[in-house]
């Protein structure tokens, strides 16, 4: 047997179906999402929490199914929910960064699913260079902000962006899209 036999397929499984997340996505998305969780990770330095970039699952719903998702990034502070490759608790932050194999499910299935689960904010980022920031109000997302990276006069990379259970956390969208666009 070959070693790529051996590494594990990623997928997920929602209402009993399996989603096969191969092929690997762009480079573009792989950059994005270590723009985000190295920010995210260095703001959440000597804290209880904890940022997980695309290797953990999240059981949204264990009570009920083995149902599971993983999310390209998100934010733990209950340990006590972690149990081997999975997380059963309630993310504090989820951000999905679109592939052309996922865009329809981040922005539906996996959107509902995050506002059922109780997740307070929820990024939809497009390597294209947009970001939708979700927050969670009464029990649904309501579209907090919406950015879109502009490459002309009125240039918009340094629009900061904080999380809103971590307001220290602070990021740019020139840092979000760093490396992804010749600028």
């Amino acid at each position: 047997m070959g070693l790529a036999e051996f590494e594990r397929k990623k997928d997920e499984k929602i209402n009993g179906v399996i989603y096969d997340m191969s092929p690997s996505v762009g480079y573009s998305h792989c950059i994005v999402n270590g723009n985000i969780y190295r920010i995210i990770a260095n703001g959440l330095r000597n804290s209880i929490c904890f940022a997980s970039i695309e290797n953990l699952d999240f059981k949204f719903h264990p009570e009920e199914n083995d149902d599971y998702l993983c999310p390209d990034i998100m934010i733990i502070c209950e340990r006590k929910h972690l149990k081997g490759g999975a997380y059963n608790g309630v993310p504090k932050f989820i951000a999905e960064t679109l592939s052309p194999s996922t865009t329809k499910r981040d922005r539906t299935e996996k959107k509902d699913i995050y506002e059922h689960a109780g997740v307070e904010e929820y990024w939809i980022v497009s390597p294209q260079g947009s970001v939708e920031i979700y927050y969670l109000q009464d029990g649904k997302y309501i579209l907090e902000q919406n950015y879109m990276l502009q490459d002309d006069k009125d240039d918009n990379a340094d629009v900061e962006i904080s999380l809103k259970a971590f307001p220290q956390i602070k990021m740019t969208l020139g840092d979000i899209f760093e490396g992804v666009f010749e600028r």
